[in-house]
């Protein structure tokens, strides 16, 4: 996919995010998945490594998924993204999932190896969902993180 492309699909996915399927209650009109990520965050000297991985627990097959990573801290510009991924802000990642089978069909990896503006003595991330292409997630607790982070270099787990 293009990055052009890329930016029109994360920019709709930003503003479709938080429809009625984010926690929507009653009969579901339409496929169901379950997705969550986990993984770890880092804070030492300026630098910030993140590894995210998404995986989907069903009961149906996504195609797409877009993981939006807010800090709370500002990061240094003109850094390198991987091609899934592009900078919303100076605070913000969007990142595509790709393709996710449903129960244990496939994880989705991410690694962000990113600078900090300053020296913060700690931050916070924010990892969330924002869109699962029309996939509906009745249960969204575990797509969605809060993370304080210290500048220890050890990694924080979520």
């Amino acid at each position: 996919m293009r990055k052009g492309v890329l930016g029109v699909v994360l920019a709709a996915a930003v503003v479709m995010g938080a429809g009625a399927g984010a926690g929507a209650v009653g009969p579901v009109a339409g496929p169901e998945a379950d997705l969550a990520h986990h993984g770890h965050v880092s804070l030492w000297g300026g630098r910030l490594g993140v590894w995210l991985v998404s995986e989907n627990h069903g009961p149906s097959d996504l195609s797409q998924a877009t993981v939006r990573l807010a800090f709370s801290e500002p990061l240094a510009g003109g850094q390198g993204l991987p091609e899934a991924c592009l900078w919303s802000s100076d605070r913000v990642v969007s990142c595509r999932t790709g393709a996710l089978r449903a129960v244990g069909g496939g994880v989705g990896e991410l690694a962000l190896d990113l600078r900090t503006a300053g020296l913060p003595d700690e931050l916070t991330v924010d990892i969330t969902t924002v869109w699962m292409d029309g996939v509906t997630d009745r249960v969204p607790g575990n797509d969605r993180h809060r993370v304080l982070v210290l500048a220890t270099g050890d990694p924080y787990v979520f």
